[in-house]
Formats: C-alpha cells, structure tokens, sequence
C-alpha cells in the first residue's frame, strides 16, 4: 500500500510532469517516472507511468490536434508496432540502475553524433526508425523520451507541431508499455489502488491544461533552448542515480 507521503509525492510528480509536458513534449515523463520509481516496484511503476502518460499524451494531442502530422505519426506507429514485436519475443524486466542510466546516457550518445547524421525525424524513413528504437528502449531501459526529444529536436517543426505530434504518437507506445508491465505487475502483485491512480489521471489533465497558455506565449527559439537545458539536467541527475544505485549494490 502507498504511503500518505508516497502518495502527495507522486501527485506533485503527476501534476508537475503533465505540465512541464504540456509545454516541452516528454520532459516532464521523466519526472513522473523518477518518482514512482522511488516508491514503487519497477512493474508497478512502470504500468501506473505508462497509464497516466498515456493518458496526459492523449489530452495534449486533444487540446493541439490540430497541429498534428498525421503522416509522420503513421510511419512512426509503424515502427513502433515492430518494435514491440521484437520484445515481447524477450520479456525483460529492466533492474532499477540500468533505467536511470539509460534515461541519462541517451540523448548524451544523440549530442555526440555529427551534425550531417543528424536524426532529423521528417527525413524519410526516420520517423519509423525512431518509432522502432523508442519502443524498445521504452521497455528495455524504461523510457526514451531524449531519445524521441533528439529526433524531433533536429527537425524544423515549430514548437506546437512538436509538442502535438509526440503526444499521438507516444499514445500506442504508452498503451502497449502499459499491457506489458501491467501483466507482469499483476502476476508479481505489485499494483496501485484504482481509485488513486483515477486521481493521478485528474492530475494529468490539469496540468497540461495549465501548460497551454504558456506553449502559446513562448517562441519557437524559446522552446528549443529550454527542452535542450531541461533534457541535459535530467540527465545529469539520472545517471548520478544509476551509479550512485550501482554503487550501493
């Protein structure tokens, strides 16, 4: 059972992540994550993230859609849908050092690539490349929201088309994260209340809707130079966990 302090703690996550979010794209997931991972089994963190993020994609691309590429998203469900395919045939469940350290090292490895390979998500075929790479390191390390953010980051998207396009097309990834943790968080019987977790949705779209009338004040420029900053202090913080968790044994 989740403590009271477990509890506040993971709605001030909710609502803080859905809003940073709602105006950066993925950044705020991390967040999220970091927090259930604290409290929480890896399986039952894993399915209550993927449910509130899908849950916070779904009213972001509501509140932008019509800001949506459509085209992209196809190719990008497309890759996505192969990817699962791949790791459902491997079943792994992540240990808690290997998802801090791969959130962090992600979008370092992104910064160190040359500028001409560039991951450029609307060059043909990397919108399926991405879809497949982000779903499995969505199950293998946890998450890959850099990962996404650095694919979308070297394109010349404006900032509302970035920001709706990401939250459709993480939806199917979240949705099916959701049913591969969820089976395992259900046979270890490491789960959240129901109704707590009903809360935390609220919270989703509270703080998404508060994250709108920013998005709409800020610059293209703007956006791109905070997502970068917030991107590489997350970093910064989740492979200092990762080791410090290696290093405790």
């Amino acid at each position: 059972m989740i403590s009271f302090a477990a509890g506040c703690a993971i709605a001030a996550a909710t609502f803080l992540g859905s809003f940073t979010s709602g105006i950066f794209g993925m950044v705020g997931g991390q967040i999220i994550l970091g927090v259930l991972l604290y409290y929480l089994p890896v399986t039952a963190a894993m399915t209550v993230f993927s449910g509130l993020m899908f849950t916070s994609g779904a009213w972001r691309g509501f509140l932008w859609r019509q800001h949506v590429d459509w085209g992209l998203t196809v190719r990008y469900v497309a890759g996505s849908v192969a990817g699962y395919g791949v790791m459902m045939l491997i079943m792994f469940v992540p240990p808690k050092p290997m998802i801090y350290l791969g959130l962090g090292l992600a979008p370092i490895v992104g910064d160190l690539l040359p500028k001409r390979f560039a991951p450029d998500v609307t060059r043909r075929g990397m919108a399926a490349l991405a879809g497949f790479i982000v779903m499995v390191l969505q199950i293998a390390v946890g998450a890959a929201g850099n990962l996404l953010d650095m694919f979308f980051q070297a394109s010349a998207l404006d900032r509302k088309t970035i920001v709706a396009t990401k939250a459709v097309t993480q939806l199917f990834s979240q949705a099916m994260r959701f049913l591969y943790f969820g089976a395992l968080a259900l046979e270890a019987g490491d789960y959240a209340p129901w109704w707590l977790f009903a809360f935390y949705v609220l919270l989703t779209f509270a703080g998404g809707s508060a994250a709108a009338g920013v998005l709409n004040r800020i610059s293209d420029a703007s956006f791109r130079k905070w997502t970068r900053t917030l991107i590489h202090l997350l970093s910064a913080a989740y492979v200092a966990r990762g080791l410090w968790l290696l290093w405790a044994g």
